[in-house]
């Protein structure tokens, strides 16, 4: 039996033996190279800053949130285990940048993958640790079929965020209780229909007040674009990502790209 005083220290040595037991991850191919830089501090589990000033929000990926003096906002949980995840994989180090889609976002913040010069990427390792989860833009989703790949072994092992309630997918039912948060909801599409351009997939027989994920004709041409026809996953199981929000009775999320549902 072990001493209640190592208790906490061996889970953690089981968490940690456990994210390392596969191979390390490595950047998939699609992406453009940049030039080194070194890592000069760490904000958070999914952004850090360079020596030179700038500041990078590392792209694919949506780690645990630290409240940083936000008023009204709360860490999430295991936000102080994923920014000291970080800490020790990147602080110090020199990383490469490597873009795939927009290079900035509307705060000049850069918008990147990140390869440590040993070759580690690192939005791949945090997905390994169940540190992050899969956070991709339409106009920035190169590489998602691995990260997502990366992302559903971690939650098949309960590693990290997939062993706490707080990042559990959710069921159709269950998403008015998530109201204004991001959310993975798993269920099946009852019925799928457009409307004046934007397709509506219901995940329930009265329209009303069921789950319902909207694509807008913009979403809907990246669908066509990628071969999928958006009304042909009606009778489907899926897994839907992306921040969940009320219309009138029911909860509703809109989809931007085809990365962000997953048939299952």
């Amino acid at each position: 039996m072990i001493p209640r005083r190592f208790a906490s220290a061996f889970v953690g040595l089981l968490f940690w033996t456990a994210a390392f037991a596969g191979d390390a991850p490595h950047i998939p191919a699609g992406f453009t190279r940049d030039a080194d830089a070194k890592v000069a501090e760490i904000i958070d589990g999914d952004s850090l800053t360079l020596a030179d000033g700038r500041t990078v929000r590392m792209v694919g990926i949506q780690a645990p949130k630290l409240a940083k003096g936000r008023v009204g906002f709360a860490d999430w949980p295991l936000s102080h285990e994923a920014e000291a995840a970080l800490r020790d994989l990147a602080a110090g180090e020199t990383v490469t940048r490597l873009y795939g889609g927009a290079r900035q976002d509307r705060s000049g913040r850069v918008l990147a993958q990140l390869e440590r010069a040993d070759g580690l990427w690192l939005e791949g390792e945090m997905l390994c640790r169940g540190l992050a989860r899969v956070y991709t833009f339409a106009d920035n989703r190169t590489g998602a079929a691995e990260m997502l790949r990366l992302e559903a072994e971690a939650r098949a092992a309960h590693l990290g965020i997939w062993n706490d309630p707080f990042y559990a997918v959710r069921k159709p039912e269950e998403a008015l209780d998530h109201l204004d948060s991001f959310e993975l909801v798993e269920g099946q599409i009852v019925d799928a229909a457009r409307v004046r351009g934007t397709v509506f997939l219901n995940f329930g027989a009265d329209w009303h007040r069921a789950f319902t994920v909207r694509l807008r004709p913009e979403a809907v041409a990246l669908f066509q674009a990628a071969g999928i026809d958006p009304l042909a996953l009606k009778g489907q199981q899926v897994r839907v990502r992306g921040y969940l929000r009320r219309d009138h009775e029911r909860a509703e999320m809109d989809l931007t790209h085809p990365e962000e549902i997953e048939k299952l």
